[in-house]
């Protein structure tokens, strides 16, 4: 890895590009180090994926299905409290990571316990004894290795003795990391006789994820079960105003409506930024923490793609399966409760569903009843459905007129995420989509049709002009691939650094692999580097400005016992 800078006068002032999780993450951290910091933002709101919309009465949350952290017991709970993101709320934690419905009507339960999933499982199917029995002792011996999952500090700045002791902590574990690092969950499936069983362990994570292995398989669910995920109150935008607010608290900047267009550079020096308007902002320090593609290949048109970084961003990035898909959403605001509607399903769907769902990849539906989790985003007696599907970006592009995104003025500001007219197929396509995933429900929920109030549907476009995120994606490099392997070494040869250029630094998702809580860490991560360049340290305290969250757990469904808001 390389060394600290050679040390000259304290750089104090901060630029931030981008204002998602792992932008806001950084600035309140760099606050919290005495940094002088400013976060443009291209949208209107802060959070960039995690995010949500009101469409009349009825909010219409668009990311956090679970969170990792949101539970006490690992470091990834102190990031969130460093954060101010769960303080004054209250986390739910649920029993069934997800269902999996066949198309014969069968279903699996995914229940985090792996007691109660191996006796379902076994009365599912008893032939299977043996593949359920071995899951199942993996999964509870993932439970109790999950509180000591490192994510405080990077390993690259740890001593030799935080790095042993890290280690020795594995040490008992090694056989259970490297069968579950060394099988495809593809593959681990293929094990089982029974056909709904086979198929229905690849979309435990709610979709297919082929290159997975099972180690993360057992992380997500093992985090449920110790209720370390959940679902936090107020859902994604929520989330993210939280931490905004924090940032702000902090004393730190944001300007919206606020597109960078170039990184200045000056002496092989990032000096500052170039808005879309012309205008131009200088600190001491440049971290981006927006889309890396933009990043690399526009705002500094290609420049330093040096060690490792020319491969990834101008091979590696095209490459099928090097980066997450996107997603189409489609959203319905229903009068009416379905108390009984399982709160996340996987629907493994026939042909001609499948046909009618426009950049499908895989023939699966991933519906909740989103209300069961996030009361408070709907009126009393009524309820949210948010069912998506991972899909490609190619046939929406061909099936739409005009750009991706365009910049227009709007008294006297300029706005970068107004509507773009995409013409008549792309609406009838997102059309289409809506009445298949109407159609398809109003067969499992007969009425359910004639209940809608508000509907809403989203392609990777959508994601597009509101994030500007590379092909849609939410989550960016896909990890235990080529790509996500190389960025992650590339961080630990490098730092989140560029070779040859001086004061700048990358966060957020593209400078890690994974979710949320993986773009979070990143701002803490990229500001222990910065300080460690600048020849100080690192300080992080839990946010105090609210009471610490409130846990409750709750089963909805057939599993009913409790609502939320009830102990």
């Amino acid at each position: 890895m390389r060394r600290a800078r050679a040390r000259g006068p304290r750089r104090r002032s901060m630029i931030i590009v981008g204002g998602g999780l792992g932008g806001l993450s950084t600035g309140a951290y760099a606050r919290m180090n005495g940094y002088r910091t400013h976060v443009f933002e291209m949208h209107e709101l802060p959070g960039g994926c995690c995010t949500g919309w009101d469409r009349g009465d009825f909010t219409f949350d668009a990311c956090i299905s679970w969170l990792l952290g949101n539970g006490p017991g690992n470091e990834m709970h102190r990031i969130w409290l460093e954060l101010g993101a769960l303080q004054g709320k209250e986390m739910r934690h649920f029993d069934v990571f997800n269902t999996i419905r066949g198309r014969d009507g069968r279903v699996v339960h995914f229940y985090c316990d792996p007691d109660r999933l191996e006796a379902h499982l076994l009365d599912l199917s008893p032939a299977d004894a043996r593949a359920i029995r071995s899951f199942c002792a993996g999964l509870r011996r993932f439970v109790t290795v999950l509180p000591r999952y490192p994510f405080l500090k990077p390993v690259a700045l740890m001593s030799r003795r935080e790095r042993w002791r890290m280690l020795a902590g594995f040490v008992p574990y090694f056989n259970l990391f490297r069968t579950s690092m060394s099988v495809l969950m593809r593959d681990y499936s293929a094990r089982f006789q029974d056909p709904l069983l086979r198929e229905a362990f690849n979309y435990i994570l709610y979709e297919k994820q082929p290159n997975f292995p099972v180690l993360p398989f057992y992380f997500q669910m093992a985090a449920q079960h110790l209720r370390t995920a959940g679902v936090p109150e107020g859902g994604s935008l929520g989330l993210a105003t939280s931490i905004e607010q924090r940032y702000l608290r902090l004393g730190g900047d944001i300007t919206y409506n606020a597109m960078v267009e170039e990184i200045l550079v000056k002496d092989d020096r990032a000096v500052g930024v170039r808005l879309s308007d012309g205008s131009e902002h200088h600190a001491d320090v440049v971290v981006s923490a927006c889309d890396g593609p933009t990043t690399f290949l526009k705002l500094l048109d290609g420049r330093y793609l040096e060690g490792g970084y020319e491969k990834l961003y101008r091979r590696t990035l095209h490459e099928p399966g090097m980066v997450f898909p996107g997603y189409v959403s489609v959203f319905l605001g229903l009068r009416r409760p379905y108390p009984d509607a399982v709160p996340t399903t996987t629907h493994l769907l026939d042909e001609v569903t499948a046909s009618r769902l426009t950049g499908l990849k895989h023939p699966s539906l991933n519906v909740q009843f989103r209300s069961r989790h996030y009361p408070e985003l709907s009126p009393r007696g009524t309820s949210v459905v948010y069912a998506t599907y991972y899909s490609d970006t190619a046939p929406w592009r061909d099936l739409a007129e005009g750009p991706d995104r365009l910049t227009r003025q709007r008294r006297g500001t300029e706005l970068h995420t107004l509507p773009v007219k995409r013409g008549k197929a792309y609406t009838l396509a997102k059309r289409g989509v809506r009445d298949a995933v109407v159609d398809f429900l109003e067969e499992l929920h007969p009425g359910l049709r004639a209940s809608i109030a508000v509907k809403d549907v989203a392609t990777p476009l959508t994601q597009i002009r509101y994030t500007g995120s590379w092909e849609g994606t939410f989550l960016g490099w896909q990890p235990f691939v080529e790509s996500g392997e190389a960025m992650e070494e590339l961080v630990k040869k490098h730092g989140p650094v560029l070779p040859g250029l001086e004061n700048f630094y990358l966060s957020g998702v593209w400078a890690t692999t994974g979710g949320l809580i993986r773009a979070a860490a990143a701002g803490r991560q990229v500001m222990q580097f910065i300080c460690r360049d600048d020849g100080i340290d690192f300080r992080a305290e839990i946010d105090t400005s609210a009471p610490p969250p409130t846990h409750v757990d709750i089963a909805v469904g057939p599993y009913a016992r409790e609502e939320p808001g009830q102990q």
